[in-house]
């Protein structure tokens, strides 16, 4: 298992305080880019709940910031990034459909929650490595 996969996995599992999906995300990826937990955590602490309005998934959006951290911001890179997660949820980004369509599957919020963390850290760490950034 990854680092990162493996601290964002302990983040998650942390009650107090409560790291939400775009700071388990960031977090893991914070000392190799350069900055703080601590730096990171404030960047993100916005990000849960879907940006605080059931918008963008946190995790995603985690992903994002991480990407550009690393100075990784071609259209095309990015693009698959989207894409991929598109393809593994039925097209769905936002986290009000992510989590409306997991219920209607028969699943419960924070297993949800913790497997778009989990899969974000995935792909992220992947598209670092694939760009030399790893």
């Amino acid at each position: 298992m990854s680092i990162y996969l493996e601290e964002a996995k302990c983040l998650r599992a942390i009650q107090s305080p409560h790291y939400n999906c775009g700071q388990s995300v960031v977090v893991p990826f914070a000392e190799a880019a350069g900055i703080s937990r601590e730096t990171a955590m404030g960047i993100c602490a916005n990000f849960g709940g879907g940006l605080k309005r059931a918008s963008a998934c946190g995790a995603i959006t985690g992903g994002l910031v991480v990407l550009g951290m690393f100075g990784i911001d071609d259209p095309a890179v990015i693009g698959q990034y989207y894409q991929r997660l598109r393809d593994n949820h039925e097209g769905l980004l936002d986290c009000a459909d992510l989590l409306r369509r997991n219920k209607e599957l028969g699943g419960e919020k924070k297993p949800h929650c913790d497997a778009m963390v989990y899969e974000c850290v995935q792909l992220t760490e992947e598209i670092l490595r694939e760009q030399g950034k790893l």
